[in-house]
Formats: structure tokens, C-alpha cells, sequence
């Protein structure tokens, strides 16, 4: 089963992770890319998984991980 792709900011820090980043820097706009490529492979991903079981590690976070 595919797990939610969601953030969880408030867990780790009272900061918001964008302030860590300043405006002008080179991730923003491939963050920016990557989203909005990952958001249009939904379909995709949510047919290569199981409907039951165990919740995974969502793809898109795990793409984004080896992006880094």
C-alpha cells in the first residue's frame, strides 16, 4: 500500500524548512520541477502498488531523497 506523501514540519523544528533555504539558491526551482513531475506520476505510482497491506514509504519522497 502506498503511503501519503505528506510533511510533518512541526515534528522537528518550530522553523519553517523554506527559511533554511535562501530564495536565490539553485534547489528551489528543481524542488519546484520535481513536484510538479512526481504530482503528474501519481497515476502511475498508485497502479504499481498494492490496495492493502502495510503502508510504504511514499516514492516521491524517496525519488526526492536520491535527487539530494
Amino acid at each position: 500500500m502506498r503511503g501519503a506523501d505528506i510533511t510533518q514540519e512541526s515534528l522537528f523544528t518550530m522553523v519553517r524548512f523554506e527559511t533554511f533555504v535562501p530564495d536565490d539558491h539553485p534547489l528551489r526551482p528543481i524542488r519546484a520541477m520535481v513536484n510538479e513531475t512526481l504530482g503528474r506520476m501519481s497515476w502511475l505510482f498508485d497502479a504499481m502498488y498494492a490496495e492493502g497491506g502495510r503502508e510504504s514509504i511514499p516514492p516521491e519522497r524517496l525519488v526526492r531523497a536520491m535527487l539530494l
